[in-house]
């Protein structure tokens, strides 16, 4: 069932693409997961999250990979990182995510609409 809200509360959400730079295993938590530094442009900066990526995604190819991220949410305490952004993807078959990318190079920083 859909749960509707109203469009000025999805404006709210501060949903911006950023370039991520860097990408390194944190194996000190429960889930194995990867510490992620993205660039969110000049005005905004680098911004650091954990996200479980490993089943779907090695360092590699994520280097330079263009990411869907929530910026406005509280900073979270995830094992030993503040996370500071939420990236955001959909299941895959095994319920793993699968990151939500632009199809086209985007400026860093720019906002969903």
């Amino acid at each position: 069932m859909i749960s509707y809200i109203e469009y000025n509360e999805f404006e709210k959400v501060d949903i911006r693409v950023g370039t991520i730079i860097e990408a390194k295993e944190n194996n000190l938590l429960n889930k194995p997961s990867l510490i992620l530094k993205i660039d969110f442009g000049k005005k905004i900066g680098i911004k650091k999250t954990s996200a479980q990526l490993k089943k779907n995604y090695n360092i590699e190819e994520l280097i330079n990979k263009q990411v869907a991220a929530v910026l406005n949410f509280k900073p979270k305490q995830i094992g030993n990182l503040i996370s500071e952004v939420l990236v955001l993807g959909f299941p895959d078959q095994d319920n793993e995510p699968i990151l939500i990318t632009p199809d086209k190079k985007i400026l860093d920083g720019g906002k969903l609409y």
